[in-house]
Order: structure tokens, then sequence, then C-alpha cells
């Protein structure tokens, strides 16, 4: 289980390529857009957790709070193993990815918008708030438990720092259905 956590924080951070790179190869005869207009819509498709939001700026900065909880819970550990402190290091990386899509997209918002995204990250928070209290087992274990999120996560920062504003891709337009 923290195997699929590392994995996806390890994709989710890392480094976009500069805008002028060109298309890249993913496989042999793969086009990188059809490759991420697929991997969207599978994202968009997926069902999101119960009290996630569906807009992508709010997605995100919920988003934002779920990592950023994760972490300081994960901070909180007197005995983090290596493999703890490389979650914490990439949880970090992808919070700050996240903070710079919100930051890029906030003076695009409407004020409704902001104030949701303000309350999905408040909620998100507070789902790691009774936990910072607890003996350090207990701790250790919600931290190990925390299965990453929803792959739309990162679709919706990049959307929203790009300010892509068509729909995604859907399972049927990339092939799928």
């Amino acid at each position: 289980m923290l195997i699929s956590l590392v994995s996806a924080l390890a994709l989710a951070a890392q480094t976009p390529p500069p805008q002028d790179a060109g298309a890249m190869s993913t496989a042999p005869g793969v086009d990188a857009v059809e490759s991420q207009r697929f991997r969207e819509a599978v994202a968009y498709a997926n069902p999101m957790p119960r009290g996630a939001p569906e807009g992508d700026y709010p997605l995100v900065a919920w988003c934002e709070a779920l990592v950023n909880g994760h972490v300081a819970l994960g901070e909180t550990l007197t005995d983090a193993d290596p493999l703890d402190l490389d979650i914490i290091r990439l949880g970090r990386l992808e919070a700050a990815d996240f903070r710079a899509a919100l930051n890029a997209a906030e003076p695009r918002q409407t004020a409704a918008s902001r104030a949701a995204a303000a309350a999905a990250a408040a909620e998100a928070a507070a789902k790691w708030t009774p936990l910072v209290g607890q003996e350090e087992a207990v701790r250790s274990q919600a931290f190990g438990l925390f299965f990453g999120l929803p792959g739309r996560c990162e679709h919706a920062a990049r959307r929203i720092r790009l300010n892509i504003t068509t729909p995604p891709a859907t399972p049927e337009d990339v092939g799928l259905e």
C-alpha cells in the first residue's frame, strides 16, 4: 500500500517539461498529447471520494490541503523511517505544485470559486486534525494508510495553471467506450 503512494507521489512530483520542449514520446509510437488526453479522460471518469469538490480550482485546494495534512502528520513522527521521510519530501513537492497552480489561477477565479476552494481546503485539513493529538503508533499507522489522491488532482492542477477551460476528454473521446 505504501508503494502505491510512493509511486503516485513520485509521478506527481516529476517536473513537467518546458513549454517549448515539443512532443515527448511516452512509449514508441505513442503521442504525448494523446497519452495525456487518455490519462485525463480516465482521471475525470473515475468517481471522486465523498466530499471532494467537483470544480477544478476547489479540487486543487482540497488536494493541497490533504497532502499538507499528511505531510504535517508525518512530521510529528519521531520514528520515521527512510521511506516515511521520502514520502514527506515528495508530499512537500506535490503540495508546492498544487499551490503554484492555485496561485497562477487565483486572479481568474470568481469570489464564489475562491470561497469554495477555501471551504474545501478547510474540510480536507480538518480530516487530519484529530490524528495529530493521538499517540505515535496511531499517527504512524494513519500516516502509512493514506493511499494518496485521486488522479484528477494532478490534471486539475495542470488545467487551472494553464487556464484550460475546455471540458476534459471523455472515455468515448479517447476510444475507451
